[in-house]
């Protein structure tokens, strides 16, 4: 599943911009069109860190802070 930022997620971006752009809506709302889109879909919402590592330090993490 492309994630926001990842290579597919920008290529679909980018063709979703390019088909609302040919029915007629401006380069600016286009790219705010495409996003939305894209980001309404559940499989396109990032899943949060996949290791230990991008959680953060270990003593800022929410499970270990009183």
């Amino acid at each position: 599943m492309p994630e926001p930022g990842s290579k597919k997620y920008d290529t679909q971006r980018a063709r979703l911009r390019k088909e609302a752009e040919r029915s007629g809506i401006s380069d600016q709302d286009a790219n705010a069109v495409a996003n939305e889109s894209l980001q309404r879909e559940p499989e396109h919402q990032s899943r949060g860190p996949r290791t230990e590592r991008g959680r953060g330090p270990k003593g800022e993490r929410p499970e270990n802070t009183d």
